[in-house]
């Protein structure tokens, strides 16, 4: 079942550079910058009401982070929707015909997460997180 919007993630080109930005002119406080070498990208969360926005930067251009950047430019990446049981919503969600990135859910920042592919939701990557209870969240 889902949830709540956990965070939405928008990839840049300098996270350092952006989350000053986020900082200085909107008054936010973004956390500490992870690598998350499985994903090919550099994160960080930033708390604003009960959810949060996620920064994330390429670890190199032929990541898949690198590759939108590459055709999309920098903005929204994917919505993170929070729920109860990552390989339960993505087993249903395969049983649907949903096409999947990932099969089972593995470990990221949000917790347990698991990708669902942008052709079977109008151009949107949704990712669904199973939070673990170290800190809000990101993937």
């Amino acid at each position: 079942m889902i949830k709540r919007v956990n965070h939405i993630a928008i990839a840049v080109k300098n996270i350092e550079e952006t989350a000053a930005l986020y900082r200085d002119v909107l008054g936010l406080n973004p956390g500490e910058v992870h690598t998350v070498p499985d994903q090919g990208v550099k994160a960080v969360m930033i708390p604003i009401g009960d959810g949060e926005i996620e920064l994330i930067e390429p670890l190199s251009p032929d990541s898949g982070v690198g590759k939108f950047l590459e055709n999309k430019g920098e903005g929204i990446h994917h919505i993170c929707l929070e729920v109860d049981d990552v390989d339960k919503e993505l087993a249903s969600l395969g049983g649907k015909g949903v096409s999947l990135i990932d099969k089972v859910g593995r470990a990221g920042l949000a917790g347990k997460v698991g990708f669902v592919h942008p052709r079977s939701t109008k151009g949107v990557l949704f990712e669904l997180a199973q939070p673990t209870g170290h800190g809000k969240g990101g993937s």
